[in-house]
């Protein structure tokens, strides 16, 4: 979100601004410093301490950032807080500042380095660091990352002991690594990761996979112990992940192509990243620096070992493409036919025949695979018969085109078409209305809760209106008459406004708490809309008289 600083008060929501301005005018807002030219950093106390961060440029916010949880909105009043600091000049919100002063512009972060690195000896600069790094862990970790590529032994456990020297400084007493050290985990691996990004870009590969593949193992393991709800240390496996993968497509060295292989194919072995996607991922690194068919069935020979039934059936795809591509074609025909309760392998033996005109082959599959699926994966059971509808359609048959279609429409999980529409284009005009009775009879529930969504469906695409009435008023609740009100408050509005009403009373009656009154007040402005402001009016009296206790609402109501 980019906030232009002489709007920031009309742009950011109220109440996050007025607790904004709370926490600067407590002095909350401390350590305010300009690191760059339009790059700001704040220290904001509260419940515990966040860090700010604020980049401007033509007097816009183009970038904010604060490492505190909050994540209702785009703005916290941290950041809010911050901005107040900012502008305190402007909006005469420091007394002390006085037109008689002349105020001094302050040295930005960066200048003040660049002063004071002039001035500093190389030895100075050099005995600093060196007390500096055997004092302060988290120092001597962002140092030796940054530098690390100076370093002449590197090595895929050289990097592996600088990520886990990060990893340990950032692990509190009880070995985990919280929401907020993440932010210190994060800036100590970032130099490593554009090392390793640099290499990369320099065709240097064999460092590139060093760092990567350290990367991976080490953020693999940390994942076990630490709060990645921000998505950090999974963002930066995927990013390993994608750029080993971009280097296993690349022209490289014998060497690096069999190193490359074998760390993928040990890595599997070894179970370094068991239960995780990557797990299964690494072969396919494998398959992409395969280069004759003793390697091809090292990967095989892997695949057999998968377990697990989702995981099973991607390692049979995935075999079923290096057989393909290695073995010849009466062993790619007899391991589909063995391996044809996949859904993967089903369904593309199913696409392969449409494609191929041989409908009856297609067909086959399909019943097969109902029967295979249709008491424990009926979802899947359905796929199957929208490929028998498609089939259907291909051959123009009528017949099954309504009797699919009519099954879809009723089983309308995981919808791939508008069933209705085919059907109302195959029934024909004068046998519509007969075979939608007869859907509405067999969907009807045969007692308890009436509203079925399908008969709803049909009343409102027939313009059946009295029904679809009569339905809600069967099944009233504010939801459903809500969800019916755009189709009935031209004929029914009166209607609709008392039950409205009916059931208002009942939900007041009932919950208690702001968002519950809020709730209600929403519905009492549809009532509103609707032309019922007296029934409305009646309504606010009523819920003042009964709960004159009920702060929240009683503020609510004012507001309706």
């Amino acid at each position: 979100m980019r906030i232009p600083l002489n709007e920031f008060e009309q742009i950011i929501e109220e109440g996050i601004l007025k607790r904004g301005l709370s926490y600067y005018k407590k002095g909350f807002v401390t350590g305010f410093v300009e690191l760059s030219n339009g790059e700001y950093e704040a220290s904001v106390s509260g419940s515990e301490e966040y860090t700010v961060r604020l980049e401007v440029i033509n007097d816009e916010i183009v970038q904010h950032n604060c490492d505190c949880p909050y994540d209702f909105g785009p703005v916290c009043k941290h950041v809010v807080a911050s901005i107040f600091h900012l502008k305190q000049d402007e909006l005469n919100l420091n007394e002390q500042n006085t037109p008689l002063v002349k105020k001094m512009k302050k040295k930005s972060v960066t200048q003040q380095l660049n002063g004071l690195l002039s001035k500093v000896s190389h030895k100075d600069l050099k005995t600093f660091i060196q007390g500096q790094g055997k004092m302060d862990e988290q120092f001597r970790n962002l140092f030796l990352s940054n530098f690390a590529h100076l370093n002449e032994s590197q090595s895929k456990e050289f990097y592996q002991e600088q990520i886990q020297s990060v990893v340990n400084s950032a692990t509190d007493e009880h070995g985990i690594i919280g929401w907020h050290e993440m932010t210190y985990l994060e800036q100590g691996i970032d130099p490593i990761i554009a090392i390793a990004e640099k290499h990369f870009e320099n065709k240097n590969y064999e460092n590139a996979i060093f760092i990567f593949t350290a990367l991976m193992e080490v953020m693999t393991e940390t994942l076990q112990f630490c709060d990645d709800s921000s998505g950090v240390i999974g963002g930066i496996i995927d990013s390993s992940y994608e750029t080993l993968s971009s280097i296993s497509l690349e022209k490289t060295s014998g060497d690096i192509r069999s190193d490359l292989f074998d760390y993928c194919i040990s890595a599997f072995e070894m179970k370094y990243y068991d239960g995780w996607d990557w797990h299964l991922g690494v072969l396919h690194i494998a398959n992409n620096l395969v280069a004759n068919e003793k390697e091809a069935d090292i990967i095989i020979k892997c695949l057999d070992t998968v377990n697990g039934e989702y995981e099973k059936e991607s390692a049979q795809s995935f075999k079923l493409e290096i057989i393909t591509k290695y073995k010849d074609k009466e062993a790619v025909q007899k391991f589909i036919d063995k391996h044809i309760s996949n859904s993967s392998i089903r369904n593309s033996e199913i696409e392969k025949a449409i494609k191929n005109n041989e409908f009856e082959k297609a067909i086959k599959l399909c019943k097969d695979g109902i029967n295979c699926d249709e008491q424990d994966k009926p979802g899947l059971a359905k796929k199957w018969y929208d490929w028998l509808l498609e089939i259907a359609l291909n051959q123009n048959d009528t017949v099954k085109i309504i009797e699919y279609a009519r099954y879809r429409l009723i089983n309308s999980f995981g919808a791939t078409q508008d069933y209705y529409a085919i059907l109302k284009q195959n029934v024909g005009p004068n046998k519509w209305k007969d075979f939608l009775e007869e859907i509405i009879k067999e969907v009807t529930p045969k007692g308890g809760w009436k509203y079925d969504g399908l008969i709803r469906k049909i009343y409102i695409n027939e313009k059946w209106l009295d029904r679809l009435f009569l339905l809600l008023k069967q099944n009233t609740s504010l939801e459903n008459i809500e969800n019916n009100e755009k189709y009935l408050s031209k004929d029914y509005s009166v209607e609709l406004i008392q039950l409205y009403s009916e059931r208002l009373v009942k939900y007041v009656d009932r919950y208690m708490g702001r968002n519950h009154y809020q709730t209600a007040c929403r519905y009492l402005r549809r009532m509103k809309k609707l032309g019922g402001k007296e029934e409305v009016n009646k309504l606010i009296k009523h819920f003042r008289e009964a709960y004159p206790k009920r702060k929240a609402l009683l503020d609510e109501l004012n507001r309706v």
